[in-house]
């Protein structure tokens, strides 16, 4: 089996959990998975496997969207319900009040990873150290989100609900935290639901049981997608056989003697039967088109 297949992940479940769950549920052992989902969250895995794995860390949609439930009035050390809190209040906002304090989480902002994360400084993961009882500085990182929309808040609970486009990278359960300070009240994540991951929508996803249940039936391939579909921004280039042996073989081709446009660098390649080959790069200094990455099944 060689493609990918979305997993609407269950809550309680590691995205690594879900990988050994599908190993079994596929009878394969080469599974990797696109975008880590902490154990609460729910939503869009995509998993490539077999041949796809290839594609793991080259994806060109980095794109993420959710759906968040927040809660404001409390601080805790992981930024979301699962942790100790922290601190509280007694503060109260309005709709209004929330509604324009998410203005300053647009665009291109500058973000503090949470302890409670898989980011590496000085060897050690935050999540590592926080376990020990450990915090250290961190240094705020470029995030880029998108869009925040505040699709509900009941100033009654003091919750709602946020939907946001952001790119690689961003903590959701740091905004909620950030949005609170912002408001002097708290805040934290109470739920997160992953929407969209590689240009891939929620609607597009199935269960595990249903993956389960198909995999009985010798069905689970029809649900897997090719690895060509998240290449589909690039241009495509068809080679005739000669330059198919000598792309396979990692042998760079002649770009004078290809027609190639000057604004694209990468390069979905075709044989001359229309099947996928895998990727290349133009090095228009040297003049050379180079082997990026090969999916053949039987290259």
């Amino acid at each position: 089996m060689n493609g990918i297949l979305l997993i609407d992940k269950p809550q309680g479940f590691t995205s690594f959990d879900v990988v050994a769950k599908m190993r079994g549920i596929a009878h394969t052992r080469k599974i990797g998975h696109s975008g880590t989902l902490d154990p609460m969250a729910t939503g869009v895995l995509p998993l490539l496997i077999g041949n796809a794995t290839k594609a793991c860390d080259i994806l060109p949609c980095e794109d993420k969207a959710y759906r968040a439930g927040f809660a404001l009035g409390s601080v805790t050390d992981t930024q979301d319900c699962t942790g100790k809190v922290l601190s509280t209040s007694d503060i109260r906002c309005t709709k209004e009040q929330v509604h324009d304090a998410l203005s300053q989480f647009t665009g291109n902002i500058m973000q503090i990873p949470p302890m409670y994360s898989a980011v590496s400084i000085g060897g050690k993961r935050l999540y590592e150290l926080a376990h020990q009882g450990i915090e250290i500085e961190r240094q705020a990182r470029p995030v880029t989100i998108y869009s925040i929309t505040l699709e509900e808040f009941h100033e009654d609970t003091q919750s709602g609900i946020l939907s946001i486009h952001c790119g690689k990278g961003t903590y959701v359960r740091t905004i909620c935290h950030d949005l609170g300070q912002a408001l002097g009240c708290g805040g934290m994540m109470t739920s997160l639901r992953r929407t969209m991951a590689a240009g891939f929508p929620i609607e597009s996803c199935i269960t595990l049981e249903e993956a389960a249940a198909l995999s009985e039936q010798g069905r689970l391939e029809e649900k897997a997608l090719p690895v060509e579909c998240v290449f589909e921004v690039f241009p495509l280039l068809h080679l005739a056989d000669a330059q198919i042996r000598m792309y396979k073989n990692g042998i760079k081709l002649d770009l004078n003697r290809l027609p190639v446009d000057k604004s694209k660098e990468v390069y979905r390649i075709h044989d001359e039967n229309g099947s996928f080959l895998g990727l290349a790069k133009c090095r228009f200094e040297t003049g050379e088109l180079i082997h990026y990455k090969n999916f053949a099944i039987n290259p």
